[in-house]
């Protein structure tokens, strides 16, 4: 990084205002994705707690192979970011199609992998009842990464440029059309759990569609269309640098998935309650996710255009805005919990855990916050490898032998499972920003 333009740092009061009006867009999109399984998880509870234990099974195996996608969408859009910062608009289409060519791919892979799995739930312990009715809608569930894929493709476009708000348009469309979509499949064509998947289908298909419509036709993004040569180097290259990061997240992911795998070891109730939880705690999730979306972009930027000086400031800036919401979102879960767990179930015991749960979940928001930002701003930086052996370390063998000792060995069951996982969040909150402090020195 030579070309600097800033003889003094900046301010890291600067930062907050640019940082704010970017994540909070990048948050509320990315909620909607979540927002489709809230839905569904409501619209599958009142078939009974074996229904939603079948949507937790699910989506424990679904978070592997978005969080492993998701380094496919980080690349595309650091390096959008980085062209746009360059004033590079035709480089930024190059990236952009091949960047979708690489999501068709990636979707393609992880929906047959998902598929390829399914014969192992059996043998890794899943409870029969579960089993006997999950087919349907772990299929339909496959399926649902292509789109999903393809349009967080596009939405990294929107991001990057300056048309967020845009995106989360795109992002909701697909909310609205589910909410009607899963009422009439499941309740009254009576599909059950099969009709929520195909509702998710549909209406991820729906925001797809009309994302490439906007492409298509929006005035502003006219400089982003014009006709470039996508060279299959060009699109190896991209899955050069997205494989680390897709390792690492699918490490994350993988993690938080055997998480999910060990709830199934302690019987229908627990994989239930950890089904609530994830499905209302992943909304929370968002904003460490749309922070280090935002520090991300923000850190790319800064790099095309040469502005070295400002890379930690915003990185400052960034903990500052995620740990104030993280406290946040920590206090809502302790304050209501029981409430939110009583929406999705009529099962007291499968009450009772979750409000355990939510508590545990609420402690572990500050470093998942922390540790969620510092990658984003490394991955900005198009730091990929140290990050994903940072990851990877604290989470595997770390976290998830804490999570079977306290779980299963000393006997506290789910919490303590939670309880495992939490460590290794706090070693990866401490390990990533000192790697960007570091680089930055």
């Amino acid at each position: 990084m030579t070309d600097l333009r800033y003889s003094q740092q900046a301010p890291v009061r600067a930062e907050i205002q640019p940082l704010f009006r970017l994540a909070v867009p990048l948050m509320v999109g990315l909620a909607a994705a979540l927002l489709i399984g809230v839905v569904d998880t409501a619209m599958i509870s009142p078939l009974g707690t074996v229904p939603l234990a079948a949507a937790g099974v699910t989506t424990a195996v679904l978070i592997i192979m978005i969080s492993a996608l998701w380094g496919v969408v980080t690349v595309i859009s650091v390096q959008i970011s980085q062209a746009e910062g360059a004033g590079d608009p035709k480089r930024v289409a190059q990236v952009l199609r091949g960047g979708m060519i690489l999501c068709l791919l990636g979707g393609g892979v992880a929906a047959f992998l998902m598929l390829a799995l399914y014969p192992l739930l059996g043998p890794l312990g899943q409870p029969r009842e579960v089993l006997a009715i999950l087919l349907p809608y772990w299929v339909s569930m496959a399926i649902w990464i292509v789109p999903f894929t393809l349009f967080f493709g596009l939405k990294s476009l929107f991001d990057a440029v300056g048309r967020p708000w845009t995106a989360v348009a795109l992002s909701y469309l697909g909310v609205l059309f589910n909410i009607p979509a899963n009422y009439t499949f499941i309740h009254v064509l009576e599909l059950g759990i099969l009709g929520a998947g195909l509702a998710s289908i549909l209406s991820q298909c729906v925001s797809l569609l009309a994302a490439f419509i906007v492409l298509a036709k929006s005035p502003g993004l006219a400089a982003f269309r014009q006709q470039v040569t996508v060279r299959w180097p060009d699109v190896k290259k991209q899955c050069k640098e997205a494989l680390p990061l897709c390792l690492g997240y699918a490490g994350e992911g993988g993690a938080y998935a055997v998480v999910g795998i060990m709830m199934g070891w302690l019987g229908a109730e627990a994989l239930a309650a950890h089904q609530i939880v994830n499905a209302i705690g992943g909304l929370a999730y968002m904003i460490p996710l749309g922070m280090a979306g935002a520090a991300s972009i923000r850190v790319g930027l800064a790099v095309g255009a040469g502005h070295e000086l400002r890379l930690r400031p915003i990185l400052k800036a960034s903990f500052l805005i995620v740990t104030l919401w993280q406290l946040l979102a920590a206090g809502f879960f302790i304050a209501f919990g029981r409430v939110l767990a009583e929406t999705m179930s009529d099962d007291l015991a499968v009450i009772d855990l979750a409000v355990v749960l939510f508590i545990i979940v609420a402690l572990l928001q500050v470093a998942d916050g922390i540790q969620g930002t510092a990658l984003g701003a490394l991955r900005g930086m198009s730091d990929m490898n140290l990050p994903t052996v940072i990851t990877l370390a604290a989470y595997w063998p770390l976290a998830l032998p804490a999570s079977y000792l306290l779980g299963f060995y000393w006997d506290y069951g789910a919490a303590g499972v939670w309880v495992g996982y939490m460590i290794g969040l706090v070693v990866a909150a401490i390990a990533l920003p000192c790697r960007f402090w570091q680089l930055t020195r």
